[in-house]
């Protein structure tokens, strides 16, 4: 007697019918929809960056009390801090900053510059510095969204994205993913917005001041940016598994 195997069916992905309303929806309508499903219990991250000024003034048109977390490494440009301070006055944003638990002269003192070693030691840095940190925000603040100006164009895991994803439980909103160079510039130009200060000096692409170089108009912005193989810091990919690295850190 033959026995057949019951196969249980698939479960469809919650989020395709929210992804094909909102496909070729423009980025208002998408914050908008995330606005009205979410409420209040929405974040957006800016890293105060070379064109953050655009998200910041994009988001904040449409949810104008919206909390913006801002990773504060310790290792930013001066110019970074100044900039993020004018954007905070411009936008009156409610600024959120989380900082590591452990400060860069300690880390310093413990472990040497993690930026200048193997893979293991950059892993570490971006645990210490980013991704602990963004874990800590989304614990203390609890947000059913999370919105972030992540484009496809960027890199090869952000050319795989929707606009709606579901990160650790939380709905990851991109409402810029489809925008080009070009559309993000007309739209800074339009609006009068300003580029970070070290853009006019070719830094297309700007985090922490140790690792951050200006690159060429024709070379990918994201190549002036030299934290090991990885082409995302962290905060943007899914915690599949606790990282051991960060567990011998004692944090």
């Amino acid at each position: 007697m033959t026995h057949l195997k019951l196969v249980e069916p698939a479960v469809s992905d919650p989020l395709e019918s929210i992804n094909k309303s909102l496909e070729g929806a423009p980025a208002e309508t998408v914050l908008a929809w995330a606005r009205d499903t979410f409420g209040g219990s929405i974040i957006m991250t800016s890293s105060f960056g070379a064109d953050s000024a655009l998200m910041l003034h994009l988001v904040t048109r449409v949810i104008p009390d919206i909390r913006v977390v801002f990773l504060d490494t310790g290792y930013l440009f001066p110019e970074t801090y100044r900039f993020a301070e004018e954007l905070k006055k411009r936008f009156n944003l409610d600024l959120r900053v989380y900082s590591p638990l452990m400060t860069a002269a300690r880390q310093e003192a413990l472990y040497g510059r993690l930026w200048e070693g193997d893979q293991r030691s950059l892993e570490l840095y971006q645990q210490i510095n980013k991704v602990e940190p963004m874990d800590r925000a989304l614990r203390e603040l609890a947000p059913r969204a999370w919105i972030a100006g992540l484009r496809r164009s960027q890199n090869a895991y952000r050319a795989s994205l929707r606009r709606v994803e579901l990160q650790d439980g939380v709905h990851k909103i991109h409402p810029i993913l489809d925008w080009d160079d070009e559309a993000v510039h007309r739209y800074m130009r339009a609006n009068d917005l300003p580029y970070h200060p070290l853009r006019a000096r070719g830094y297309r692409s700007i985090g922490d001041a140790h690792s951050t170089f200006p690159t060429r108009e024709d070379e990918d912005p994201r190549k002036g940016r030299h934290l090991g193989v990885h082409s995302e810091c962290g905060i943007h990919l899914p915690r599949w598994a606790t990282d051991e690295s960060l567990k011998s850190s004692g944090l």
